[in-house]
């Protein structure tokens, strides 16, 4: 292990000084070639069974080769995986999530075949839980799974769970319409029959539906972030949908379809945008709160004012809302850099300048050659370079 380890630091040193150097391209390693060097030798160091020497790694190469491809591949990796370097975030998640998921389709099961007696409800509280325990754990056991592919097919089975109740409902299934003339107000109809089975029929097929559609996209590498970005995207545009389709004059089934597709649009935006914008999963979460935020601020604004029109009320929560995002998303704009991200802060210069900012870093000493004159002729010997200046202008 100490063996290693002295390997890997002279590794480092070594990458360090021909990388931060500017010097002549053909008489040393690229940034771009260290930074694939580095990534490499942490995928060996895993592979042979020291995960925190190689998340260790990792980390270095994302943070001072951030622009370099293997800086983003050694973000992705670290955002996939626990603190531990391993899938059990993944792990854990599944399990507790199928467990009340088999619970839940020990209820759902009866109630879809109109069980009205307690004992099938009871037998199947009494076997969905285990059996959704057990199936969690085998397909945990059978794939590694990090925490954002986990949560991509928990969020599919929760969201389409709550999507096939919603259309249920808006599409009127179980429902019949009946008609009779009165000899006054002519031909009345109104609906009647039960709803319930059709109902959680509905709830099963769309949550099904949902963990199939999370498990094909779970194959894929998927970042703490870009899960957490999705399943807040859900939540706001389920809201925005709501408060757009209101302030719109929707009312009863309308309005609900309005929401279901505010929501859906809201997972899609945040799950494409979210693979390309690649947040971390805190800056996601500040981004949210700070909508919240706002939307609770213009609840406040309501109780203050007391608006007469009930679309004014929704509207000024909606407009607080979208302001607060937006202010989120610019505040934390280099939340990720600051943190070993994209940018990686200054890059270890004194002060830097990426993208319009300027940042400040603790100086990073680097070792370098320094010619001296001798009685004999120049002389070479080692020494230490500071960079007091880094500057990126595209």
């Amino acid at each position: 292990m100490n063996r290693r380890l002295a390997q890997l630091a002279l590794l480092l040193l070594l990458l360090l000084a021909g990388s931060v150097r500017p010097h002549d391209a053909s008489a040393q390693v690229t940034r771009t070639d260290s930074a694939a060097v580095l990534l490499e030798t942490a995928g060996r160091i895993e592979a042979e069974g020291q995960p925190d020497v190689a998340r260790a790694l990792y980390r270095f190469v994302a943070e001072h080769f951030a622009e370099t491809p293997a800086g983003a591949r050694a973000r992705s990796y670290l955002e996939s995986t626990t603190d531990e370097g391993t899938a059990r975030g993944g792990r854990v998640e599944l399990q507790v999530w199928s467990t009340l998921y088999g619970l839940f389709m020990g209820v759902a099961i009866p109630g879809a075949f109109g069980a009205e007696s307690p004992e099938p409800y009871g037998l199947g509280l009494l076997l969905g839980g285990p059996a959704g325990f057990l199936t969690g754990k085998a397909i945990a056991r059978s794939r590694s799974l990090s925490e954002g592919q986990a949560r991509a097919i928990t969020l599919g089975g929760t969201w389409g769970t709550w999507q096939g109740a919603g259309w249920a409902n808006v599409l009127d299934l179980g429902h019949r319409t009946e008609c009779f003339v009165d000899e006054v107000a002519g031909e009345l109809c109104y609906e009647t029959g039960d709803s319930s089975e059709e109902t959680f029929t509905a709830m099963i097929v769309g949550g099904v539906a949902g963990i199939a559609v999370g498990t094909v996209l779970s194959r894929k590498p998927i970042s703490r972030g870009v899960a957490t970005t999705a399943n807040f995207g859900a939540l706001w545009g389920t809201w925005f949908g709501f408060a757009v389709g209101y302030i719109g004059g929707l009312e009863h089934d309308a309005l609900l379809a309005s929401t279901l597709v505010g929501g859906d649009a809201g997972l899609v935006a945040g799950a494409f945008g979210a693979s390309r914008w690649n947040p971390s999963r805190n800056r996601a979460r500040l981004v949210s709160i700070y909508g919240v935020i706002g939307g609770l601020s213009g609840l406040g604004v309501d109780l203050l004012l007391q608006p007469d029109d009930d679309k004014v009320s929704v509207g000024i929560p909606l407009a607080g809302s979208i302001i607060g995002l937006a202010i989120g998303s610019g505040v934390t704009r280099d939340y990720d850099a600051d943190r070993g991200g994209r940018d990686g802060g200054s890059g270890g210069a004194l002060l830097g300048f990426s993208d319009g900012a300027w940042s400040m870093d603790a100086p990073v000493p680097y070792p370098v050659m320094l010619e001296r004159d001798g009685p004999r002729g120049p002389v070479r010997t080692p020494g230490l370079g500071v960079t007091w200046l880094s500057a990126r202008f595209f």
